[in-house]
C-alpha cells in the first residue's frame, strides 16, 4: 500500500472544496426559527441610521484608529453626513481637551444625534447615497 494516485487526490480535494462551498463552511445546521418567530425588526429610521453611522466615524477619528482616515465615500457618508462628522470631531476634540476623552465620546454621541434628527438623517446631499431598500 503506498500513497493515492494523485487524479485520486485531487479529486478528493475538489469534493471536500464543493461541499465545503455548498455548505458555508458550517459546521452544523442553522437552528430552526420557525417555532420562535417574532416580528421583523423595524427599518431604522433615517436619523437613526445617519445617528450610528456618523457617530461610529467621528468616534473613530477622534480616537486616531486605523481607519479613521478613510474619505467619507469610503465610510458611507453623504456630503452633509460628512459635514456633521467634521463638526462632531471637532466638538469633541475640544471636549478632550477641557473634560477628557470620555465625556467628548459622549458628546458627539449627543451632537450627532441632535445634528442627524435637525436634517433628518441628512441622506439628500449626496447623489451616490441611496435609501436602504
Amino acid at each position: 500500500m503506498g500513497t493515492p494516485a494523485r487524479p485520486t487526490v485531487r479529486y478528493a480535494a475538489s469534493t471536500l472544496l464543493a461541499a465545503l462551498a455548498l455548505t458555508g463552511c458550517s459546521p452544523s445546521a442553522p437552528p430552526d426559527t420557525a417555532s420562535s418567530e417574532s416580528p421583523a425588526a423595524s427599518p431604522s429610521s433615517p436619523a437613526q441610521i445617519c445617528t450610528s453611522l456618523v457617530s461610529y466615524w467621528a468616534k473613530e477619528t477622534l480616537l486616531g484608529t486605523k481607519w479613521s482616515g478613510l474619505d467619507w465615500e469610503q465610510k458611507g457618508l453623504s456630503n452633509d453626513q460628512y459635514a456633521i462628522h467634521e463638526d462632531a470631531v471637532a466638538a469633541g476634540r475640544a471636549e478632550e481637551r477641557t473634560s477628557g476623552r470620555d465625556k467628548a465620546l459622549e458628546l458627539i454621541d449627543r451632537f450627532v444625534a441632535q445634528r442627524c434628527a435637525e436634517q433628518n438623517g441628512a441622506t439628500w446631499s449626496s447623489e451616490n447615497w441611496r435609501p436602504p431598500k
